[in-house]
């Protein structure tokens, strides 16, 4: 019973052209092999705001799949119980710091793990979406970019997402792999991501050929800085 994890650097339906869905999305959706898929999405980085939850209804409204709104703000205890449905879980973009606490207070992280466990799943987010799935990131959740060490840790190392897109952040997450802040692991520009099968590395995807996957490591060479970021062959959708 195979487990997918697709951690996103960003994009998809929430920053597409009218919220239309991306070929991010359909990607996430073919995975789970159903016809009419249980997606649940879990919008808790963005303290489930309503308008992303209604992106999210008429953007997947449209790829036939069947919806669940996780909401921690309201009806929690239904919400989590339903996670156990689900054929795909997407976690959106927001605060990685304040989601995760949530979920710990509300016990949605070993709700996950079960499911996780059982099979026959897609766990996908973007940015702090895919940040949980690791030990750690880097995250502006306490304001300035710095890395931490508190994802589920579903997937060994670390992830940095937006890594095209937001100034600050590289230099945070080389220093932090080249330090030991962080373990090694994995970089992703908007509208690109990490496809892993029952845990192991199964590829690099991306909307456009020009949207990198690094895979980054730390480094005892003296003519590496610490840190050797190595740019991984992509699959285009």
């Amino acid at each position: 019973m195979t487990a997918h994890i697709v951690a996103m650097g960003g994009g998809g339906f929430a920053t597409s052209h009218l919220g239309a869905p991306t070929n991010l999305d359909r990607y996430l959706v073919e995975l789970t092999g159903k016809a009419s898929p249980q997606v649940c999405f879990v919008p808790t980085a963005s303290a489930d705001d309503p308008q992303y939850i209604n992106k999210f209804l008429v953007a997947y409204g449209t790829l036939g799949i069947r919806p669940i709104v996780l909401t921690l703000w309201t009806d929690a205890a239904n919400a989590v119980a339903r996670i156990q449905e689900a054929d795909l879980i997407l976690v959106g973009n927001g605060v990685t710091v304040n989601m995760l606490a949530l979920w710990k207070a509300h016990g949605v992280g070993k709700a996950i793990k079960k499911r996780y466990a059982a099979g026959d799943i897609v766990l996908a987010g973007t940015a702090a979406g895919g940040n949980a799935w690791f030990e750690g990131c880097v995250t502006d959740s306490f304001g300035d970019f710095r890395a931490w060490r508190g994802g589920r840790g579903l997937l060994e190392g670390s992830f940095c997402s937006h890594f095209n897109s937001e100034d600050g952040r590289v230099g945070v997450y080389t220093d932090a792999v080249a330090s030991g802040e962080l373990p090694g692991g994995f970089a992703a520009d908007d509208g690109a991501g990490v496809h892993f099968v029952d845990g192991s590395l199964a590829s690099c995807v991306a909307e456009q050929s020009q949207q990198r996957v690094f895979r980054v490591q730390p480094s005892d060479s003296p003519s590496t800085s610490g840190v050797v970021a190595e740019r991984m062959p992509v699959e285009i959708l």
